[in-house]
């Protein structure tokens, strides 16, 4: 396993190796050095998983330590993609001793040719969905001259659903496409060749949620794609860290609004405002982690002017890293706000707390148009058409919608939602889907 240098990526390939080695199956883990000590509580199999840690390449522009993209802001990002490039041979020495069947990967574009050059097969792990594959990457379209235009509606072959793109949208993920990631190779042309070189894709969905795009990506890149289900995290072995703890248990069951945005995101001082507005505007109490906004060095420094006393005892805000799968299994949380990334939306689905959708960029835009147009199971939040702005409002009226009783909206997307809760967590649906990979997996190597 070599995923991407994001808490995200190797959050989502631990939990996919914690399954294969839950049958009996061998994986070496190449992560970064310094962030192997926080992924050691997530192998549930350390016989059977070895974590071989990698020095991360110094490179100029970079701050010095820097290990994953929650190191450093989204700018840098490209900087750190060349760092990991860098560690081509280090891996090739790794693998020449480890001699795998199979090395699972997703931004290292050249690892396919290394890979077929060793006698090992290479599996595109995407973290991301065969929707958002299928509706930015497809062959079909005209990768070369393409618009933002172009990308508001989809390719022509795509199948039906409610995946559209507003303006805003659409040229932001089109400026993220075109930018070199790495040296001299833009993000789509890195994502070409990975995706057109392997020998197969894998996604961790199922037919019964992404069936038709699954297809379509298999039938547009000429290679099999195999599911692994709705792979549902094991809760950690550690418990929820008692100072939140202390602050949940204050409050009734389903009460609280819990908002997160991953690792990652920054919001813009007045978006980060609006936000928290918002959630002070829904009168419930609520536990917001977000990061500091661009231009604060602290979260307290960014609040609006005497919203900490407006709050006090049912709204806190917080930053750093958190026990999400804990929190979200807390019996007060009954609301989760998220930016929608593919990890994140899996926890939330298997829990009772309702959704309220805010996409931040890329392919959390194609999530949330999945969940919330397709399957119906949250509510995403009004932005402006141009400027892709929300408002106190708007997260106010998205978090009534699915907490108030009497909404019609909310009805009917509790409803989904235990349903597809239900059918996520039933029994042998899980079992099913990843003996298949790895039976597709055996089929590779005949």
């Amino acid at each position: 396993m070599y995923p991407w240098f994001a808490l995200g990526h190797l959050t989502a390939f631990v939990h996919f190796s914690n399954k294969l080695a839950e049958r009996g199956h061998r994986i070496s883990f190449f992560l970064p050095k310094n962030t192997q000590s926080k992924f050691e509580p997530f192998n549930l199999h350390p016989d059977l998983i070895n974590f071989i840690p990698i020095t991360v390449p110094h490179v100029h522009g970079l701050p010095t330590g820097t290990e994953t993209t929650a190191d450093v802001p989204f700018p840098l990002h490209p900087l750190l993609m060349t760092a990991m490039d860098l560690t081509e041979h280090a891996i090739e020495d790794h693998l020449r001793i480890l001699n795998p069947h199979f090395i699972f990967f997703d931004f290292t574009h050249w690892l396919p040719e290394l890979s077929r050059k060793l006698g090992i097969k290479s599996v595109h792990f995407c973290t991301i969905s065969p929707a958002t594959i299928g509706y930015l990457l497809s062959p079909e379209r005209k990768l070369a001259s393409l618009t933002a235009a172009d990308l508001m509606q989809p390719p022509p072959s795509f199948p039906l659903s409610s995946i559209k793109l507003r303006a805003h949208e659409a040229r932001g993920i089109l400026a993220v496409t075109v930018q070199q990631y790495g040296r001299n190779i833009s993000f789509h042309e890195r994502h070409l060749y990975a995706l057109s070189q392997c020998d197969a894709m894998a996604f961790k969905t199922c037919r019964e949620m992404e069936g038709p795009y699954s297809d379509y990506v298999e039938d547009q890149f000429g290679k099999p794609v195999i599911l692994a289900g709705p792979i549902v995290p094991e809760p950690p072995k550690s418990v929820l860290e008692e100072k939140i703890a202390k602050v949940l248990d204050t409050f009734k069951a389903g009460t609280l609004v819990f908002c997160a945005f991953g690792s990652e995101c920054i919001l813009k001082k007045d978006q980060f405002q609006e936000l928290v507005l918002g959630l002070e505007l829904t009168g419930l109490p609520f536990f917001a982690v977000l990061k500091p906004p661009a231009g604060a060095e602290t979260i307290e420094s960014a609040l609006p002017e005497k919203f900490e006393e407006r709050v006090k005892g049912r709204g806190f805000v917080y930053t750093g890293w958190v026990q999400q799968q804990l929190i979200l299994r807390h019996p007060s949380v009954g609301c989760f706000v998220t930016h929608c990334g593919s990890g994140s939306l899996s926890e939330g689905m298997v829990n009772t707390c309702q959704l309220v959708l805010l996409p931040n960029v890329g392919d959390q835009i194609i999530n949330a148009r999945v969940v919330g147009g397709d399957l119906k199971v949250g509510v995403e939040v009004e932005k402006g058409e141009e400027d892709g702005l929300f408002t106190r409002h708007g997260v106010c009226e998205a978090v009534k919608a699915v907490m108030d009783d009497d909404s019609e909206v909310g009805k009917l997307v509790r409803a989904n939602h235990a349903k597809w809760r239900e059918f996520m967590l039933g029994e042998g649906l899980e079992n099913s889907y990843v003996d298949g990979f790895v039976d597709k997996l055996h089929e590779l190597l005949e």
